[in-house]
């Protein structure tokens, strides 16, 4: 767990300076689909994460297969910046720091992820009456939903943004009459 708490601490001054870099050089919708498909390859190759982790692996090694792999699919400024966390020993940190740069992108555009699970499947009038109403609750431009059936709810919804927590099932409403006849 210390090195799982170590590697966010030091993925996030890293994401801050590629989020800085991106966006005074004008290229912030660039990177971020660029740290997506890197973010994408970390997720489907575990050899890839393995093989960046290795320490007895060299840095040239390490930077020639990055270029291989990635090379014709993101930004050569995206790439130099894996080069430069290669140099600094921080390529194992690869896959927090393209986490927490893809959070600090959506902060900066004002997107916030709604987490939001249903008893059934949400027709698209409810997905956007539910969006409406996150927007006025956050205050928000921008929503992006990410739906989840879950049939043990009975019926209703929860959703979560960040620390905020809503439940409107009927698990969720039994659950606390439950509470209160018991206390």
């Amino acid at each position: 767990m210390g090195i799982a708490i170590g590697l966010s601490q030091v993925s996030k001054p890293y994401a801050e300076a590629l989020l800085g870099l991106a966006k005074s050089n004008d290229l912030l919708t660039e990177t971020n689909n660029d740290m997506t498909i890197v973010s994408s390859f970390l997720v489907n190759s575990s050899e890839l994460t393995k093989f960046l982790k290795n320490p007895l692996i060299t840095r040239d090694s390490k930077k020639n297969a990055l270029k291989d792999i990635l090379e014709e699919y993101i930004s050569l400024s995206t790439l130099n910046f894996l080069f430069f966390l290669v140099d600094r020993s921080r390529i194992e940190a690869l896959e927090n720091i393209t986490e927490k740069y893809l959070e600090l992108y959506l902060v900066e555009k004002s997107i916030v992820i709604a987490k939001i699970t249903s008893s059934i499947e949400l027709s698209a009038e409810q997905q956007r009456r539910i969006s409406q109403i996150i927007q006025r609750i956050t205050c928000v431009k921008q929503i992006k939903m990410a739906l989840k059936v879950e049939p043990r709810l009975i019926g209703g919804f929860t959703i979560e943004i960040g620390s905020l927590f809503i439940d409107t099932s009927l698990r969720g409403q039994l659950g606390q009459m439950s509470s209160l006849l018991l206390d």
